[in-house]
């Protein structure tokens, strides 16, 4: 096995500068994909990293490799996982919602509706204030044990915060709307095993 790597972190200028010779992972679920994502970025959801390990070394031996999130956490988890596997890789700073942020543009395919989709993190506030709202409905109208599913939400965001992690995202991250179509996932490993 080869000795790991060090994950680095680009800015978004040095990305914007480099991006036609960049291979750009996005590894956000298909619907976070759908509603914005740097241009020419192929989605590999985080959870699918490991399965794509040889089209990524192929990329990586044939340019650098770029991976981003809406934030930076996950592409940072992905980086590790390659860097683990001696594949060379960079993170964008503040991900996608960075690059956003400093007015550059975000590719929306015609076909997608992205209406429909949320990003993550608007999905893991929404069920987050909705469990809090149904425990404190409930603990006053049925029972004040039930004021416990408030506590055990705000104790897994404490949770969340200081490990930056998020098991919810998880959860949710399985449901169908956030699930890859197989032929998706083989169509992007396809496109990287071309390049």
């Amino acid at each position: 096995m080869t000795s790991p790597l060090a994950p680095t972190t680009l800015g978004t200028d040095q990305v914007r500068e480099r991006l036609h010779e960049l291979t750009v992972i996005d590894v956000r679920t298909p619907g976070e994909y759908a509603t914005g994502h740097l241009p020419g970025a192929l989605n590999i959801p985080l959870d699918h990293i490991r399965r794509a390990l040889p089209e990524l070394r192929h990329a990586a031996g044939h340019g650098d490799v770029l991976v981003v999130c809406a934030s930076g956490a996950r592409s940072q988890n992905a980086c590790e996982i390659l860097a683990e596997q001696g594949i060379p890789a960079a993170g964008l700073a503040g991900g996608t919602n960075g690059w956003a942020a400093r007015g550059h543009d975000l590719h929306r395919p015609a076909a997608c509706d992205t209406r429909a989709g949320w990003s993550m993190e608007r999905q893991v506030r929404f069920t987050a204030g909705a469990v809090v709202l149904l425990g404190l409905l409930l603990g006053l109208l049925a029972h004040p044990a039930f004021q416990l599913l408030s506590a055990g939400i705000a104790g897994g965001l404490v949770f969340s915060a200081l490990t930056d992690t998020c098991g919810m995202a998880a959860v949710l991250g399985k449901l169908p709307h956030n699930r890859p179509r197989p032929a998706d996932l083989d169509a992007t490993l396809a496109a990287l095993r071309g390049r």
